[in-house]
């Protein structure tokens, strides 16, 4: 097994991005802290990952801590180990992630969040490669490369005394920073199709149907706030909640909690708007009625129809799941009348 099979597979073809990975490529060799920079859902753990399988420890280990999951004490304790009775409920020997991770690399993401005194142990540790496990007197020593994360300003904090100075310039041998998802436009569809393929296999569908005009649309004007990983539920959530409609996929549901029923405020403020508009439209509705007959009463029928679908189209800003509900038809009768009365496209193309 080589180093290369095992890297993670990142996918992208920006600009932007492409630097990420000829930057990564440069100091894979390295034996220096990295710090990696970025927003939420960037990836910052798959370039830990990258870093680490193209490196000569790639056949070691690779651990990983996120250091604001746990209080400091522990996050300590996780670190550094702890002998016996070092605390109330250490009743054996715990080696720590460095102890592990001897030899290899260790990912530290969320940085920012470790106590002064956590960074200067790990100050300590980057420095002589020495530390301490917790209740020890003993001074072990650990050959790991460190690959730490952060989603916030660390310079700033430092200035406002909030993370050292010192452990800074160290983790900061060289910094890889991220770029958010809404500067990588050209790589969108491509992550999009890359995890609806994935979608579609796990739930067994016999392919993949692609994406229409208005989903497309959806993916490039989005500003993606959660990045990748919104994205990657995003559309996973499409393609299993479109399932096997041989029709393209012609919205991305971006928010599951989306409904007309949903519970908020904005909610209730619409549901009052609604009541109000059906309360003002009686003379309308009266009108509807008072037909001169005779009449074709099939095309009456039809003329209706295609009036209360259009109705609801725009009251749910041509979200056709949400002008389904509103209509009280499944989603699927109401691609059924939208294909019969040839309202698909344009409700579509007003989108």
């Amino acid at each position: 097994m080589s180093s290369a099979q095992t890297a993670p597979k990142l996918i992208g073809e920006s600009n932007c991005f492409l630097e990420v990975l000829e930057r990564v490529s440069q100091i894979t060799q390295l034996n220096r802290p990295v710090l990696v920079v970025g927003e939420r859902g960037t990836g910052k753990e798959l370039i830990a990952e990258r870093l680490h399988y193209l490196s000569e420890r790639w056949d070691k280990s690779l651990l990983k801590m996120n250091c604001a999951a746990l209080n400091q004490e522990l996050l300590e304790s996780e670190l550094f180990g702890h002998e016996s009775g070092a605390f109330t409920g250490a009743s054996k020997l715990h080696k720590g992630r460095f102890e592990r991770a001897d030899g290899g690399t260790l990912f530290l993401d969320e940085v920012g969040t470790m106590s002064m005194r956590t960074q200067e142990k790990l100050l300590r540790f980057i420095e002589y490669g020495e530390y301490e496990r917790l209740g020890g007197g003993a001074t072990l020593t650990a050959d790991v490369r460190l690959v730490a994360a952060t989603n916030v300003d660390l310079p700033e904090l430092a200035d406002k005394g909030k993370f050292r100075h010192d452990l800074l310039d160290r983790l900061a041998f060289d910094v890889v920073t991220l770029p958010p998802l809404r500067a990588r436009k050209e790589d969108l569809l491509l992550l999009a199709e890359h995890f609806a393929l994935n979608m579609a296999k796990e739930l067994g569908l016999a392919l993949f149907t692609g994406f229409d005009k208005q989903a497309v649309d959806q993916l490039l004007t989005h500003t993606w706030p959660g990045n990748i990983r919104e994205l990657k539920n995003a559309v996973e959530r499409s393609v299993c909640r479109w399932g096997s409609d041989p029709e393209p996929i012609g919205e991305l549901q971006i928010d599951p909690f989306e409904s007309p029923y949903r519970l908020n405020e904005k909610a209730k403020v619409t549901s009052q708007k609604t009541a109000s508009l059906a309360a003002e439209e009686p003379q309308a509705q009266t009108s509807s009625l008072a037909l001169q007959l005779p009449i074709n009463f099939k095309e009456e029928v039809e003329n209706f129809e295609q009036e209360l679908i259009n109705r609801a189209l725009k009251e749910g800003r041509f979200n056709q799941r949400k002008a389904a509900e509103l209509l009280g038809l499944s989603y699927h009768q109401l691609r059924g009348n939208l294909k019969k009365y040839s309202l698909l496209k344009e409700s579509e193309a007003d989108t």
